[in-house]
């Protein structure tokens, strides 16, 4: 377990060196691909990076803030918003280095296509032992991932371009509790989900 502090500002990629480094994010797995990160938020402005954790129905990621924090729009945690997931390669590539990742204030990264059109509100995802499903609320960035990654990283993310491939992230709840594991598979289904 590796807990960060919000630290001090790196280089942040202009517009065209994001552009020239987006296909290697669209390459991302469409159907089965990996959790390569797991970050609990268990404070404002900190971060914990852990190698398995907890997703609960109620909870959301069990050691974050979640539940308790709230948000703008609600008093307690959104369960329209109960988990954020990221794209690894737009988080790595928008964070110049790995280690700066966990600053984008996600939960969940993924190596994943999660493009509105291969994983449009409703569709589930099994992660390890845990089945979330994508919500309909959009994951916009705020002024904390401006300050950390650059408005140029919020201008690409948030351009007609990267709003179809949710650049920036999509929300999540979780629908069937279970244990994640850093490397495990993370299983996209269209229709319902196997059962047991």
């Amino acid at each position: 377990m590796k807990t960060m502090h919000i630290g001090l500002f790196e280089k942040h990629l202009s517009f065209d060196e994001i552009r020239a480094g987006i296909d290697e994010v669209l390459r991302s797995p469409g159907n089965a691909g990996t959790l390569k990160l797991i970050v609990q938020r268990p404070a404002v402005n900190k971060r914990r990076t852990v190698e398995t954790a907890t997703l609960d129905v109620e909870l959301g990621l069990v050691g974050d803030n979640w539940l308790t924090r709230g948000s703008r729009w609600r008093k307690g945690g959104d369960p329209q918003r109960q988990v954020t997931v990221m794209n690894w390669r737009i988080a790595k590539l928008v964070a110049v280095h790995e280690d700066r990742i966990p600053l984008a204030g996600d939960q969940l990264y993924v190596d994943l296509d999660l493009g509105k059109q291969n994983v449009p509100p409703g569709t589930r995802l099994t992660v390890g032992d845990a089945v979330i499903e994508i919500t309909r609320p959009p994951h916009l960035g705020c002024k904390k991932f401006v300050e950390r990654f650059g408005l140029d990283a919020m201008n690409f993310a948030n351009s007609d371009f990267g709003r179809s491939r949710n650049l920036r992230g999509v929300n999540a709840k979780v629908l069937s509790s279970g244990c994640i594991s850093v490397g495990g598979e993370v299983s996209v289904h269209r229709g319902s989900v196997p059962s047991e």
